[in-house]
């Protein structure tokens, strides 16, 4: 017994001595001043899948001013909606196999009714054009599966907020006592997409102090965490807003999630600016603990960057397209996947 005892500590300390030495340095460096404080949001019903609109080709030339206009949205659930089960087909289960570790489907959770299987993004059928309109205040939560010299799981939550012209995005990612981590995205809300004015990246490793970062983005210039200022491409995005500016992109110009596209967008990583590419890959049926979703597997191209965290999603087209899986990386062994484990949760319009 005494064995195993000292056996299960030893374990214990050389993973925590793992992730102690080497996951900060993936995860950031440096110290950034407080973050912005959240916006005061109630989400107040759950979204339904529902066939998404056509929405009217957006102008071109227009010009960057902020827009304050408010979602239009598929139906959603009330949050005392009563829980009818819907009928399904049986639908296959989605390969979501990884390396060392295979994630098994999840069972719907009680209480929760199942889904009716979303068309895919190319059978959608227009029967109107409707201008595009941001939604309102969203929040998603994840289950948490990955590994990190072994396995780990957890819990993470991304958020989507407005208030008039402002928008934050917050991404919490927590996998137990061992780390996590938040970020968060600040700016305008712009007929051209989102303009972010201020990332922020605060990460919490066991034993070790907090680790924070901040980029500003300001006018034509974009300065890094180190202090370093470069020049601001059109269109930039930071590591958290490029998810709902994926939502933009997808919702006004749906034809980019046909198998093959390719979609190209500057991102403002904490030491450097440069564009990333994302393949459109193919449309599977993904089983979440909220039933079957299907989504569009969107993945950046990034050959010859070793170490580097990338992110891939799984975007939905009967979710208003939103993110129910993600796949962040670091390499081939170090990653962690983040599948939708109930519906959307959202405010009122106009919140």
């Amino acid at each position: 017994m005494l064995r195993l005892a000292l056996l299960t500590g030893a374990v214990v300390s050389v993973h925590l001595w793992l992730v102690n030495t080497q996951l900060p340095s993936r995860l950031g460096n440096g110290a950034a001043d407080g973050a912005p404080r959240r916006m005061d949001v109630s989400f107040v019903r759950a979204l339904a899948q529902a066939v998404p609109p056509v929405v009217a080709p957006r102008p071109q030339g227009r010009s960057t001013a902020a827009s304050p206009a408010v979602a239009r949205l598929p139906p959603a659930l009330p949050a005392s909606a009563p829980e009818a089960a819907v009928p399904l087909e049986p639908a296959p289960v989605a390969d979501l196999s990884l390396p060392r570790a295979e994630l098994e489907p999840l069972p719907a959770l009680p209480g929760l009714p199942a889904l009716p299987t979303a068309p895919a993004a190319s059978a959608v059928v227009a029967t109107s054009n409707v201008a595009f309109e941001w939604p309102p205040s969203t929040r998603l939560s994840y289950t948490l599966t990955g590994d990190f010299r072994g396995p780990v799981v957890g819990t993470a939550t991304v958020e989507w907020l407005r208030a008039g012209s402002r928008y934050q995005v917050r991404m919490d990612v927590s996998a137990g006592l061992l780390f996590s981590r938040r970020v968060s995205s600040e700016g305008e809300v712009t007929p051209e997409g989102l303009q972010p004015r201020r990332y922020d990246e605060e990460t919490k490793v066991v034993l070790r102090d907090a680790r924070r970062l901040t980029v500003w983005l300001d006018g034509d210039r974009v300065r890094l965490a180190n202090g370093t200022e470069v020049p601001r491409p059109a269109g930039v995005q930071d590591s958290a807003s490029q998810f709902v500016q994926m939502t933009w992109l997808f919702t006004t110009r749906p034809e980019l999630l046909e198998r093959g596209r390719t979609v190209e967008m500057p991102l403002a990583l904490p030491r450097r600016v440069e564009p990333w590419v994302y393949e459109v890959l193919e449309t599977e049926t993904l089983h979440t603990p909220a039933g079957p979703v299907q989504a569009v597997h969107v993945k950046p191209r990034r050959e010859g960057k070793a170490n580097e965290l990338t992110a891939e999603m799984w975007v939905a087209p009967s979710l208003q397209y939103l993110p129910v899986r993600l796949l962040i990386r670091q390499d081939a062994q170090t990653f962690i996947d983040l599948l939708i484990e109930r519906l959307p949760q959202q405010a009122e319009p106009g919140r």
